[in-house]
């Protein structure tokens, strides 16, 4: 199933219930007085924040959701009951957009619930008209209608570190690797047509779909995955050694984070060299001595060499502690 990381939903909340007219009925009293209790209030909707970035795949054929209606009133001045409250639940790092009111909602950390939507208050009963000069009302009100909006959910994934680099550079192979993830490895361009996540040692990394020169025009897979790397603390700009020129490459990266959001091109950045096993040692000293004049800070690896792989290990959890 696709990954969705943006929905547009239309949300009402509950309606109020209704007044009603309702009269006392007691023993030896042929006339008894207004009894009509108030109609119960509406349903309000909140967002509910859980760690599970597939959520948002439940509402892809969902338009309009909706929070009950309170109920109407009843006889002996007794209210109706309060319509249930809709609590929709969403991935943390969403960001939800009230598309009415321009009312933006970040959804930051797991098990917060946030209120988007009230529900309508109830309508009053005869028993709330009755005075000296209307001793019989017949007055009630009807529940007011809840609010409603247009809502546009987009995930930010939020995460340690983000593996991003030019389609082929390795990610997904160095996240199963580091992580024991099972995201999908392939020879071709775009193999990884999601987000993918991994855990390490309690530092989560986000395997960023390849970019392109051009990403942040929408060519390739375009902004639609620049997006998440706007909440991880981290870059592990990934360059493969199938590439001659590392300079090239990696100011092609570079330039899409700039024009896409100045601030990504501001955060810590880390060098992996990867395919280290596709190259000589003469020949990967020399790459790592080109990256370090780009970045001080360099890694290599080959995920074939468990030796090479610990090292990486090692290395990434000492710096991203000092990051955390």
């Amino acid at each position: 199933m696709a990954f969705i990381d943006e929905v547009k939903l239309y949300i009402t909340a509950g309606r109020g219930g209704d007044g009603v007219v309702r009269w006392l009925h007691e023993k030896g009293k042929e006339y008894g007085g207004p009894s009509g209790g108030d109609g119960g209030k509406g349903g309000d909707v909140y967002a509910t924040v859980l760690r599970d970035i597939g959520i948002l795949t439940r509402y892809r054929s969902i338009k309009e959701l909706r929070a009950h209606r309170g109920g109407d009133g009843m006889k002996n001045k007794m209210h109706g009951k309060a319509g249930e409250d809709l609590i929709l639940e969403f991935p943390i790092g969403s960001l939800i957009s009230n598309l009415n009111t321009g009312k933006k909602y970040d959804l930051l950390k797991e098990g917060d619930r946030v209120l988007l939507l009230k529900g309508g208050a109830g309508g009053m009963g005869n028993e709330h008209f009755k005075a000296s000069t209307n001793i019989r009302p017949k007055q009630f009100t009807e529940g007011k209608e809840g609010e409603n909006a247009d809502f546009l959910v987009e995930l930010q994934l939020i995460a340690d570190a983000g593996l991003v680099g030019l389609p082929n550079a390795g990610k997904s192979s160095l996240l199963n690797a580091l992580t024991n993830a099972t995201a999908k490895v392939g020879s071709y361009q775009f193999t990884t047509l999601e987000p993918n996540l991994g855990d390490l040692y309690g530092f989560i990394l986000a395997d960023i779909p390849g970019l392109i020169e051009g990403a942040s025009e929408g060519r390739g897979l375009g902004h639609k995955f620049l997006k998440h790397i706007r909440r991880t603390s981290t870059l592990l700009h990934c360059i493969s050694l199938e590439n001659e020129d590392i300079s090239k490459v990696y100011q092609t990266i570079r330039d899409e984070l700039s024009k896409f959001d100045l601030e990504l091109s501001k955060k810590k950045e880390i060098i992996i060299l990867t395919k280290t096993d596709l190259i000589d040692e003469k020949t990967l000293a020399k790459r790592i001595d080109e990256a370090e004049k780009l970045n001080p800070s360099v890694l290599s690896v080959s995920i074939y060499d468990d030796a090479s792989l610990k090292n990486l290990t090692d290395e990434l959890t000492k710096i991203l502690k000092t990051t955390k």
